[in-house]
């Protein structure tokens, strides 16, 4: 049971994180006047190099971004481990 709430609240805050990233992104993405790449969102969240004097208009989030992806799968992988084990005790 402990491992079970463990493992959804480092799901859910990896969840929190992955998404409000997501949310400024695409809230900053509308401003962005020049970026380089097919998506406009992922140069927003993840930017690319200054060249020049160029202003890069990034949030420059890849870092926490990546790090509530895995948050994520650690936490559904704990989640999924615990479902299984549950099941194969009960077989």
């Amino acid at each position: 049971m402990k491992s079970i709430v463990i493992g959804g609240f480092i799901m859910m805050g990896g969840l929190l994180i992955t998404l409000t990233i997501i949310l400024a992104g695409t809230i900053f993405a509308t401003d962005i006047t020049g970026w380089s790449g097919k998506s406009k969102l992922w140069y927003a969240i993840w930017g690319e190099k200054q060249y020049g004097d160029e202003v890069v208009q990034s949030l420059f989030l890849g870092f926490p971004f990546s790090v509530g992806l895995v948050l994520t799968i650690l936490g559904f992988s704990i989640l999924g481990y615990e479902y299984y084990k549950t099941f194969k005790d009960n077989a």
